[in-house]
Order: structure tokens, then sequence, then C-alpha cells
């Protein structure tokens, strides 16, 4: 028969409960372990390392130094170019964060296998378009398509810029990219499904007063057959060997063959100049030199080698016989 407690021993059950002391330690969790937690979202895996990213922020960092270069020169001023961020997102993202009407390339990036996509911001569209028709830079306000002249301008700087990637891709892979098409509304560019995971480069441009956006989109599946190529030691690597092949280059260059002037000087004679205008075939030119005396050989009027003059065949020739410090030529 179960026991059945009395008052006393459940107020005495109860008190004991209450004033149980709990540790902190076991029952809370640290501020500084709460903060080292990182919510991970398995809807948008990040399919690129961050070594790999590294890897995509040096490479974009130096096309940021040469495109900046390029602008400044079709400018006429200094442009200002600088990189933002290297991110991974997915494309519906990247397509939400476009504003439109907007100035968006498609090109494809042989070996890559996917198509890219470039997209200038507005302020930084039409700041461009105000310099290159002789404007002074100022910042205009404005929302609508380009027309077919500031269309072709636009297409001038992006094709300008597809040279500048390729140059910042060389050290990793030898890419040729290519404009595809050309719109106004991001949201009829499918390049991928919305879903897919895209890497988005963004760059900072500021042209006198006004600052724009420039964005460069890789679709992961453009980026998945050179993935294991984008390491830090594979950049490292590369641009090594890119340096000594440069250096290669200028070595042969210098010991390939070059024209030289070369000549003896059988003789050297001061006569006077009515004397000179008055010579003619058959003529005799006394000299100081015996004809068993050695003779110098110069090249390019710098005195190179002491050789002796006799005959090779029926051929007048010389044969060195040493080597002599180098002399400039005195010419009496």
């Amino acid at each position: 028969m179960a026991k059945i407690l009395s008052q006393d021993e459940i107020d005495a059950l109860l008190t004991t409960v209450g004033s149980a002391e709990t540790t902190p330690e076991e029952n809370s969790f640290d501020d500084d372990k709460l903060k080292s937690v990182i919510a991970y979202d398995f809807k948008h895996p990040n399919r690129v390392s961050k070594d790999q990213i590294r890897t995509l922020e040096n490479m974009h960092d130096n096309f940021a130094g040469h495109y900046g270069s390029t602008l400044s020169a079709i400018m006429r001023t200094i442009v200002d170019v600088d990189l933002v961020s290297v991110d991974q997102i997915t494309y519906s993202e990247f397509i939400m964060s476009l504003v439109t009407p907007s100035c968006t390339y498609t090109f494809s990036a042989e070996p890559l296998e996917a198509v890219c996509l470039v997209d200038f911001n507005p302020t930084l569209t039409f700041s461009f378009i105000d310099r290159m028709f002789g404007g002074n830079g100022k910042i205009l306000e404005t929302e609508r398509e380009l027309t077919g002249i500031e269309r072709s301008v636009m297409t001038r700087l992006a094709n300008k810029l597809y040279r500048d990637l390729e140059r910042a891709w060389e050290n990793i892979v030898r890419m040729q990219a290519e404009n595809k098409s050309f719109e106004t509304n991001p949201q009829f560019i499918q390049i991928v499904p919305p879903g897919e995971t895209v890497v988005v480069v963004s760059f900072q441009i500021k042209l006198f007063q006004s600052t724009g956006l420039l964005t460069i989109c890789y679709p992961y599946v453009s980026l998945e057959p050179i993935i294991t190529k984008l390491s830090a030691q594979n950049w490292i690597d590369a641009t090594k060997k890119k340096n000594l092949d440069s250096d290669r280059h200028i070595n042969l260059c210098n010991v390939n063959k070059v024209n030289a002037e070369l000549s003896a000087h059988l003789l050297r004679a001061n006569i006077k100049m009515k004397d000179f205008l008055e010579l003619k075939v058959g003529d005799i030119i006394p000299s100081d030199v015996k004809i068993s005396e050695n003779i110098s050989v110069f090249v390019n009027h710098r005195k190179k080698f002491i050789a002796r003059p006799g005959l090779s065949g029926k051929k007048r020739a010389i044969q060195v016989i040493e080597h002599c410090e180098e002399e400039k030529l005195e010419v009496e």
C-alpha cells in the first residue's frame, strides 16, 4: 500500500527544492561562447572556401589597379577603383540588389563554362557619360535607359574591362572574355537558376565628386572547373612562374643576334685637304705602320681586338691574336 506524506513532510520537501543551489556554469553559457557561435544556413552553403575567397580578393585587387589606370587614361582625370568585397550569395539575392534601369552586360569567359555578368551602377554610368561628353563630372540623379550613343560609350568601357580582367586572371587561367548581351532590366537576365550560388565582386569607383558601384558576378558553375586552382599557394607559384618566364624572355632578347659594325684599321695617315681632293686611282698614300705590325679591330667604334692582316684564299682577311681593353675610337 502506497505511503501518504503528511503536510509537514510535503512542506519540508518543497522547501528543499526551492532552496537548492544551481551553479551558473552548468545552466548558463558564457557570453564569449555565445558570440563565437555562427548560424549556418544549409539552404545557402558556402561552396567557395575562405582560402579561395582570399585568392579572388588578391586577383581582383590587381584588376582594380589596372582598370583604374585604364579609366584615368580614358577620362583624362584621376579615377579611383577600390575593391569593396567578395561575397557568395544566391543569384536571386544578387539580382534583387540591382536597380532598374541599369547598365548590365553579360559576357563569356573561356575556359569558364557559364556566362558571367558585370553591372555599372546608374550613378557611375551617367558620371562616365557626362565626363566623356565634356562635362565637369557633376552628380546626375536621373532614372532612364541609355540612348544608342550612350550605350556605345559604355560598351567601349566594358570592353576595356574585359581586357583588364583577362590580365588579372592570367596567373590562374588564360581567360578570353567576349561580350554577349546588354540589358537595362536585370530581372530579364537569367544566366543561372535563382537558387544557384554566385560569387559577387564589388568595386567602388570615384570620379570627381560622384561615387558608384561596379559589380562582377561569377556563377559557381563557371568557377567549378578551376576551383582547385584558386588557392594561395597556386597564386604564389603562378606569380613566380610568370616572373621567371618574363626574365627568360628578356634574357633571350639580350642574347639574340645584333647588328654591329666591325672594322679593321690598316693604316692612319695625315694628308692635306688639297691632296685628298686631288686623289685618283693609282695614287700611293704613305703610312707610318709597317706591314709586319699588328692592327686594331673596332666593334661599333670601340677598340676590341688586336689582329694581323693577311689573306684567306683569295680574300683579304685578319687573324685575331688577342683581346684588348675597351677604348673609344679617336677621330682626328
